[in-house]
């Protein structure tokens, strides 16, 4: 008898502490009263531009919190909003490669970086809002025309998992 008392509080005491909030089976940590979220376009003031970039990683983060969440994605008044910018895409050498014949060094591989700067707001609990600056990167070799587009996606994806985990996982 009292091993099933002790079974039923081991039960209901943490369903009472969570009732405020959803957990799902991904990690994601949502507020239970949280329904909405406004997600703004993100714009690109890095000093080299890409054409499409803004449009895929603003719809990259809304598909990734649609496709983990319960949230309905809106415009303008929301229980949460999410915006920022892009503030840097830039290519450096990683590595520089000898030469022979007094030709000068060449890099060996590049990097290509995105930089987001995010601020995310829940009013009704403004411990879980932050601004951020989240940075990724990719390495590669060749010509970067053909392997941008891939390259981006790549780094979209990496920048859309640390937002979200930083905005729902708490990590």
């Amino acid at each position: 008898m009292r091993r099933t008392a002790i079974a039923i509080c081991t039960l209901i005491v943490p369903v009472l502490f969570w009732s405020s909030c959803t957990v799902t089976l991904n990690g994601a940590w949502i507020p239970g009263e949280m329904k909405t979220i406004n997600v703004e376009y993100f714009e690109n003031n890095a000093q080299l531009v890409v054409n499409n970039l803004s449009q895929n990683f603003t719809e990259s983060l809304k598909a990734r919190i649609r496709s983990s969440t319960r949230l309905s994605i809106v415009q303008g008044d929301a229980d949460g909003h999410m915006s920022g910018t892009i503030t840097g895409y830039t290519i450096e050498p990683i590595s520089v490669q000898a030469t022979q014949n007094n030709v000068a060094p060449r890099a060996g591989g590049e990097r290509l970086t995105i930089t987001v700067n995010v601020i995310y707001s829940y009013p009704k609990d403004k411990k879980y809002s932050f601004t951020q600056s989240f940075s990724e990167y990719q390495d590669f070799s060749g010509d970067i025309s053909s392997q941008e587009q891939n390259l981006i996606n790549s780094i979209t994806k990496k920048l859309t998992d640390d937002i979200f985990n930083k905005a729902f996982a708490n990590w």
